[in-house]
């Protein structure tokens, strides 16, 4: 008592964290895995089953189609194409903004935001104005006999525009946190500038840049609106896999859309297979990497 007169009352003990009640807990978990079902499970379910519905041999007829062969050789190629030249892009855009102040900063960083405000059809439109026959570019092209919309290079513009922001938004926050003070110590140390990204500041953000590349190469590979306006539908020619689906669908060729759907679902399930074995194997790293 005379303690506690002196040094005034003693402390209470510290209450334990209270948890949810479990009735609470059960019903946000049941939530959110029947919001999972119904719009993520139950979609693909279905389509893998159409997919098989006439037997692995029309799922693999389906596909080796020339028709449907063209249209998976032109999405992976426009693919191959327009996900190194925004890795390219991402990586400077967030060097710049991350390191550098200039005039135009707050106006880049907005632009590089403007392909998820614009719709992909509009960017699809954009194009024909400026590259099609009747456009502000098309008499000069044409008298070059350079062909950009209804061909290969208008589909991978028009991809391009839709999925350059996604390296470039994972990187930008990610430099900005980590700061500059490992790379100015390198190049005070008589380093050069190539030797510093490539040993200082590549090892931070390759999670960042993978899970950018991830994201680009599946976007890529699925985009419908901007690559529909740019394409001329030139079957066998200019039809992308989703465009090759949505004909298909259109044509009451039911097995065949699924078919060729299902190997774009198949693409993205490796994609994500492949983040999360890259996860699993470097997850001591990665955990290192997020800390700093």
């Amino acid at each position: 008592m005379a303690l506690d007169a002196f040094f005034g009352p003693a402390a209470a003990p510290a209450r334990p964290v209270r948890s949810e009640p479990r009735l609470v807990r059960g019903v946000l978990i049941g939530t959110a895995l029947a919001f999972l079902a119904i719009f993520l499970v139950l979609p693909l379910a279905v389509v893998f089953a159409q997919a098989f519905a006439g037997g692995v041999q029309a799922w693999l007829d389906s596909l080796v189609e020339p028709d449907a062969l063209a249209a998976i050789r032109l999405t992976l190629m426009a693919a191959a194409i327009a996900v190194p030249l925004n890795l390219v892009f991402g990586v400077a855009a967030a060097w710049c903004i991350a390191r550098f102040e200039f005039r135009g900063k707050s106006l880049l960083t907005t632009l590089i935001d403007l392909p998820f405000s614009v719709s992909p059809v509009i960017a699809g439109l954009i194009y024909v104005l400026l590259f099609g026959l009747n456009g502000w570019l098309g008499p000069w092209l044409r008298d070059h006999d350079i062909q950009i919309v209804f061909a290969l290079p208008g589909i991978v513009l028009a991809t391009i525009f839709v999925t350059f922001p996604f390296v470039a938004r994972e990187l930008i926050p990610l430099m900005q946190e980590q700061g500059a003070e490992e790379e100015e110590a390198a190049i005070m140390l008589g380093a050069s500038g190539w030797q510093t990204f490539r040993r200082v500041t590549l090892p931070k953000i390759r999670w960042g840049l993978l899970y950018g590349v991830l994201l680009c190469n599946a976007r890529a590979m699925g985009e419908f609106g901007a690559v529909s306006v740019v394409s001329g539908h030139i079957r066998g020619e200019t039809n992308t896999m989703p465009l090759h689906v949505e004909i298909l669908y259109n044509e009451y060729n039911m097995v065949a859309a699924f078919a060729v759907a299902s190997l774009l679902a198949l693409l993205a399930l490796v994609t994500l297979v492949v983040k999360s074995l890259l996860e699993w194997r470097y997850a001591g790293e990665l955990a290192a990497s997020r800390r700093h």
